[in-house]
């Protein structure tokens, strides 16, 4: 038996007529969804099920239903282009998928024959995909045994690759991350990423109800969001004022636009307790104004492959420049080349490959420990280069401290071999050429002289999961930003 769904039985036997889920439309009581879950679980059938939905209580109903049935979740990110949501159905051997987005699965498998349910009052539609549509490697490859939740990542670079995590592990997460923020019953979480994320489907579903709380999951427009980068800021702020949460998940930069709106006027929402931050490196000039201006930002970190959450800063625990401390059933230690390593609970195996046997794996991450346990990244092991001149320039710094300028939003740094880094540049907004000049100088004055960046040029259009520059957290495609911008690279260094 799901020790969380152990939990929420609990929660529906002591506080039955408490909040459990709520999206703006419908709201269920822990009893409510006690009793949805189970019919759900009758409905589904065992194998694996794949997940094309919106934010919203269908969507959670589903997962916990096939966590209870022991079927294997497979959560389809919407944001994913046809291509790969096509390599994901063979990859994965989808026995099912059920959606909301009936058109675009009828499109992906080229059938429209689909049943439908209703789930908490919004009709889903229900696809078997032919033998010929998910005969891929996943489909006849190996299935990590215990494996409870196959979780796609969007992919640096190819197609993106399945992780298999058992339920167990991913409890555990959810419970000690409660336990590190201080949730409690009187939480409201708010997801503003997808729940098809790992990050947001443990941390702002499993986590609250593991302690009771609520959890609130509005469709992803009604908070702003468009694809995997698009945003309407008032929307979001709209979102937070209305669904008061007391946590959320936020992207850097979801945290720059809140930061933003607040020095704009917007009001810093007073329910706001713990807001979290992750999935991509965080300027931590953009953390420190965060919390100057009353917003509780703690950086995290995290993989999919250590299910998710591995370090956190948390109140009176936080240490600036930090990613946290790890969590309590987690271990983390740095090898002789300064590559980060996690061991204590760990995914089985990717999907279609050999099993993961060991107790350590290394991260490819670069960083240190200091004397109290905190970790610090410093870049990614296969991305850190040498100059011409032989200095050693972790990319990911640089371009934190060029993000951390109210007028940068994304930034790509390169200078491999080379006698000084270049840049590509996002801006905020559209500012004239002696502008960008004026905060990249500003930026450079901060940094030792072979980390700065001379020479760069502005990016035609932001990085994103759509045109395949970065995934849907905003970490960056380097190889495949360095391919689209070659030859403006190459100008900067003629």
């Amino acid at each position: 038996m799901s020790a969380l769904l152990e939990r929420i039985g609990l929660h529906g036997r002591q506080r039955p007529d408490a909040a459990a889920l709520a999206d703006g439309r419908v709201t269920l009581s822990y009893r409510e969804l006690v009793t949805e879950i189970g019919n759900l679980a009758d409905l589904i059938e065992a194998g694996r099920v794949g997940l094309l939905l919106d934010n919203g209580v269908p969507w959670a109903c589903l997962d916990l239903a096939l966590r209870q049935r022991e079927a294997v979740c497979v959560p389809m990110p919407g944001f994913f282009s046809t291509s790969q949501l096509s390599h994901l159905v063979r990859d994965a051997g989808l026995d099912l998928i059920v959606t909301d987005l009936p058109d675009r699965v009828a499109e992906l498998l080229g059938s429209p024959a689909a049943d439908s349910i209703e789930i908490a009052g919004r009709t889903v539609w229900l696809f078997r995909p032919a033998a010929s549509a998910r005969a891929g490697m996943g489909g006849t490859g190996i299935l990590p045994t215990g494996t409870s939740k196959i979780t796609y990542t969007s992919g640096t670079t190819g197609q993106p690759r399945g992780v298999c995590l058992s339920g167990a592990v991913i409890e555990s997460v959810a419970a000690e991350l409660a336990e590190a923020v201080g949730a409690g019953p009187d939480d409201r979480a708010l997801s503003l990423l997808p729940l098809s994320t790992l990050l947001e489907n443990i941390g702002g579903l499993y986590a609250p109800l593991w302690v009771g709380a609520c959890a609130q999951m509005p469709g992803l427009a009604e908070c702003g969001m468009a694809g995997s980068s698009g945003l309407d800021p008032m929307r979001l702020y709209r979102a937070l004022l209305r669904f008061a949460p007391s946590t959320v998940i936020l992207v850097p930069q979801l945290l720059k636009v809140l930061v933003e709106g607040v020095v704009a006027g917007q009001p810093v929402p007073a329910s706001l307790r713990f807001v979290a931050v992750g999935g991509a490196p965080v300027a931590p000039d953009l953390l420190a104004h965060a919390r100057s201006l009353g917003i509780p930002a703690y950086q995290g970190y995290g993989l999919s492959e250590a299910a998710s959450v591995v370090c956190l800063n948390r109140p009176g625990a936080e240490r600036a420049g930090s990613v946290g401390k790890p969590l309590a059933n987690v271990r983390v230690s740095v090898s002789a080349d300064g590559e980060v390593m996690v061991g204590g609970r760990l995914f089985l195996g990717y999907l279609g490959g050999a099993a993961v046997n060991d107790e350590v794996w290394a991260t490819g991450d670069l960083g240190y420990l200091d004397a109290d346990g905190c970790l610090y990244l410093t870049g990614r092991k296969k991305t850190a280069y040498a100059t011409a001149f032989g200095r050693n320039v972790a990319p990911e710094w640089v371009e934190s401290e060029l993000t951390g300028h109210p007028l940068i939003a994304q930034a790509a740094v390169f200078g491999e071999g080379r006698p000084f880094n270049v840049a590509v540049l996002v801006p905020r907004s559209a500012v004239s050429a002696e502008v960008m000049a004026a905060a990249v100088r500003s930026v450079n004055e901060r940094l030792p002289d072979y980390a700065r960046t001379p020479r760069w040029v502005v990016a035609e259009a932001p990085f994103s999961s759509s045109n395949g520059l970065a995934s849907a957290s905003g970490a960056l495609n380097r190889a495949a930003v360095a391919a689209h911008y070659q030859q403006h690279i190459e100008r900067l260094y003629g």
